[in-house]
């Protein structure tokens, strides 16, 4: 798979910046983001996406509804947090590729590699 598009739901706008950057120098093309599920749930309506990355804790919710979305419409995704393991994540999204915050360029290189490479949670 080719990655050409990809979408970061992140509520924090300089860690969504410096995955940005970072997605850039791995090799992506085009970046959108999507600092709220509103923004997020409108822009897989109205796009195509490769895959997207999802910041688990948006503040006063969580994004595991949004990855159900994207399952249901065969985006590859993989979380984005502080978390170390995915153990506390609903058991149907524990599989999913994580990246770790705070990442660099080498992981998330490994990252977008994972989700290229299985398709994401679309194997699901």
């Amino acid at each position: 798979m080719t990655v050409q598009r990809a979408l970061i739901l992140e509520d924090n706008l300089i860690i969504a910046m410096e995955a940005e950057e970072i997605l850039r120098l791995v090799g992506v093309e085009e970046v959108e983001i999507a600092s709220n599920l509103e923004q997020a749930v409108n822009a897989v309506h109205t796009d195509h996406y490769d895959f997207a990355m999802l910041d688990v804790n948006l503040g006063e919710s969580m994004s595991f509804g949004f990855a159900r979305l994207l399952v249901e419409r065969g985006i590859p995704f993989g979380f984005v947090s502080g978390y170390s393991d995915t153990l506390d994540f609903p058991p149907d999204l524990r599989h999913v590729p994580l990246l770790n915050k705070p990442f660099d360029e080498a992981a998330m290189r490994i990252f977008v590699d994972k989700l290229s490479a299985s398709g994401g949670s679309s194997d699901m």
